[in-house]
């Protein structure tokens, strides 16, 4: 009898979105059920309103600017040169302390989060200030944008469609992270979905704020 080939989820995130984050543990504990293996990629909202920051409200500016660089250059390093594994493991320890821990990203803070990565936080610490690796964090956010097919923010997925070909949607967004059996439910849905030719998207109004529970 042959095993069933696990399939691969791309996911593009800005590690300061909240939403992205409750998407991402969803989707961490699908990968645990050994029903999906997740490739991560930067998506920067930083690049996404580069174009329009005058109009974002002014507490949010600041992290849309020079300091929204600083997670997705690092990620895009760790994963340039630890690999794939280690920047699910970098953004999980930077998610952990800029969502349920309230921190923003700070040199500290990111430094603080490559250590308990386990990662070489004095070779990877310099890239959040300079521009080494823009050019991979753009191409990046680009490949999110064209899976969607249009302008999307974070997060952005990406799942076999029907004909082997990768299908990308914005989302889902989540106001809390499913466990066990509705984690898979979940994900199940989001295969059928992608499965069946010409379906775009599902909405519905969000009720609540992201619940870090």
């Amino acid at each position: 009898m042959t095993t069933p080939e696990i399939p691969t989820v791309d996911l593009w995130f800005d590690p300061l979105c909240p939403w992205t984050w409750l998407t991402s543990r969803w989707l961490v504990e699908v990968e645990r059920q050994g029903l999906a293996k997740i490739r991560w990629n930067v998506l920067s909202l930083a690049i996404l309103n580069e174009d329009r920051i005058d109009q974002i409200p002014e507490q949010y500016r600041e992290l849309l600017g020079p300091k929204g660089w600083r997670p997705v250059r690092v990620v895009t390093a760790a994963k340039d040169k630890c690999g794939n594994e280690a920047a699910g493991r970098l953004y999980t320890e930077l998610g952990t302390r800029f969502h349920p821990g309230g921190q923003g990203p700070e040199p500290d803070v990111i430094r603080e989060a490559l250590e308990a990565a386990g990662l070489p936080a004095g070779e990877l610490m310099p890239y959040a200030e300079n521009d080494t690796y823009d050019g991979e964090v753009r191409s990046s956010h680009e490949a999110s944008q064209a899976a969607v097919g249009e302008e999307s923010g974070s997060p952005v997925l990406a799942v076999p469609g029907p004909e082997g070909e990768r299908l990308g949607y914005f989302g889902p967004i989540l106001s809390r992270t499913p466990k066990g059996e509705e984690a898979a439910r979940l994900w199940q849905a989001v295969l059928l979905a992608a499965s069946v030719g010409g379906f775009a998207e599902f909405k519905r109004v969000r009720a609540s704020g992201p619940a870090f529970g």
